[in-house]
């Protein structure tokens, strides 16, 4: 039998860690299913600031929107704000906003704003980008960390409906049929309940 003083000190254990890959997206020192900075509630509270928000495609049907949309989320991200992002091909509702925001106008995407106020679409982005008018025009809007990705949606801002699961029909039982859910869109979605605000 081997005497236990011989035996060797357990070696100190190395702490274990994910790779760069990994943690690439998550704020460091917070746990990975904190909320985004941008979150809808922060430590105090409602955010009170003005909100960017983009409309745009993610559909490649026309290059040059799908370009332009593109462009555009490039240059906000790159000043670090946070967007409202609503893409119009996955819900319908926010091409009628649109619309509507823009009094029946006949507009291209992208399209954006701060709070109510209509700034521009792709051509007027870029040039008050490129003259340094729009770091200007957003000082006041809330900040993002441009390489957050929520855990909830991946980004893409939009989950399966948690009640029909995507199929837009639920089972009512006292009817004994199914029904259109009223919780999703016209592609069985919700908005994420992570990031969007």
């Amino acid at each position: 039998m081997a005497d236990p003083s011989d035996e060797a000190p357990p070696a100190a254990k190395k702490p274990f860690s994910l790779p760069r890959s990994f943690t690439y997206h998550h704020h460091p020192g917070r746990p990975s299913i904190a909320k985004p900075p941008s979150s809808r509630f922060a430590a105090d509270g409602p955010d009170k600031r003005p909100k960017v928000v983009l409309y745009s495609t993610s559909l490649r049907g026309v290059r040059r929107t799908f370009d332009d949309c593109r462009s555009v989320r490039a240059i906000l991200r790159g000043l670090r704000v946070a967007v409202d992002e609503r893409d119009v091909s996955l819900d319908a509702a926010f091409r009628r906003d649109l619309q509507a925001a823009l009094k029946g106008r006949p507009f291209a995407l992208p399209q954006v704003f701060v709070g109510a106020r209509w700034i521009g679409g792709a051509e007027e982005i870029r040039q008050m980008h490129e003259a340094g008018e729009l770091a200007k025009m957003l000082e006041g809007v809330a900040r993002q960390d441009p390489a957050f990705v929520c855990h909830g949606c991946g980004g893409v801002r939009f989950a399966p409906c948690p009640t029909c699961s995507g199929s837009r029909k639920v089972f009512i039982e006292e009817e004994r049929r199914l029904r259109r859910c009223l919780e999703c869109n016209e592609n069985g979605l919700v908005r994420c309940p992570d990031c969007c605000y």
